[in-house]
């Protein structure tokens, strides 16, 4: 159905019978070594990831249907996904700001602020998911947003198997993304294609979004790509102020934000009452 209607499929890929395995080895954990960051990460393995990917690529050859892979993890799924890419199977994929910022060597025990699921992996994984983006095999930077309050976090017992898991990194995706991708040499226009003319191709509102040209919204960012600013988590615009990027020194300061042409941000402040509405593809 979907290939009929050319719309793709968008999959959080991992397969549950690595999970299950992961979690039959690691037993029975005690209420201290739950709080330890490296069992949350054992317990969801890059298997669990790297053969649900292939699933899709079997599925997108089979239906011809288009497929994208959300928050993807694992940089060994990148090898499924270029030879897919060269048979020209309809398959991409995204990764997200915090597997490109952090590291699971980093992340201290009882930092429940930092789980999400795929996990956040190793410094070695981080790397090869940059070079996944600079080889075009993964195509976007998307923040998956998900913030939820300290309680659902568990951060005061600082359990990673109860917390919630998501991290709420929307009005931050921009400048964490440009922080870390300058450091490597990437320059502006890598950053536009994937937090903005690639996810607009995927959905199908290339023809309004994703661009600065005649005849599209005129949905506009003024910032400075040079300046920096220590994020304090207290005066972020999230309802839930909790973040893993607290404290943390980022590059690219926004100055203004511009909604079809109206400046709904300016200088730490909201400008009037934002005017979302529903867009669809192709004006249908």
């Amino acid at each position: 159905m979907l290939a009929d209607l050319g719309v793709p499929l968008l999959v959080h890929a991992e397969l549950a019978g690595p999970i299950d395995a992961a979690l039959r080895r690691q037993g029975n954990l005690t209420d201290t070594e739950l709080t330890r960051y490296v069992h949350w990460l054992e317990s969801r393995p890059r298997e669990a990831e790297n053969e649900a990917v292939d699933l899709v690529v079997r599925l997108s050859h089979a239906t011809g249907a288009a497929a994208h892979v959300v928050h993807l993890s694992s940089a060994d799924a990148l090898v499924a996904l270029r030879t897919a890419r060269d048979a020209g199977a309809r398959v991409s994929a995204e990764t997200c700001p915090h597997y490109l910022v952090f590291a699971s060597e980093d992340v201290p025990d009882g930092a429940t602020e930092f789980k999400c699921a795929p996990p956040i992996r190793e410094r070695h994984n981080r790397e090869r998911l940059w070079q996944g983006l600079a080889d075009g095999i993964v195509t976007q930077v998307v923040t998956d947003h998900s913030p939820s309050p300290r309680a659902l976090k568990c951060v005061d017992s600082g359990d990673f198997s109860r917390a919630w898991g998501g991290i709420a990194s929307l009005e931050l995706g921009l400048e964490a993304t440009w922080t870390e991708a300058s450091a490597r040499g990437f320059e502006l226009p890598s950053l536009v294609e994937w937090m903005c003319g690639a996810t607009a191709r995927l959905v199908g509102l290339d023809g309004r979004k994703g661009s600065i040209a005649p005849g599209r919204d005129a949905d506009l960012v003024v910032w400075d790509p040079e300046g920096e600013r220590i994020v304090d988590a207290a005066t972020l615009y999230q309802r839930h102020k909790l973040t893993p990027y607290a404290r943390r020194t980022l590059s690219g300061v926004v100055h203004a934000t511009y909604l079809r042409g109206r400046k709904v941000y300016a200088a730490g402040a909201h400008v009037g009452t934002a005017t979302g509405r529903l867009v669809r593809r192709g004006g249908a």
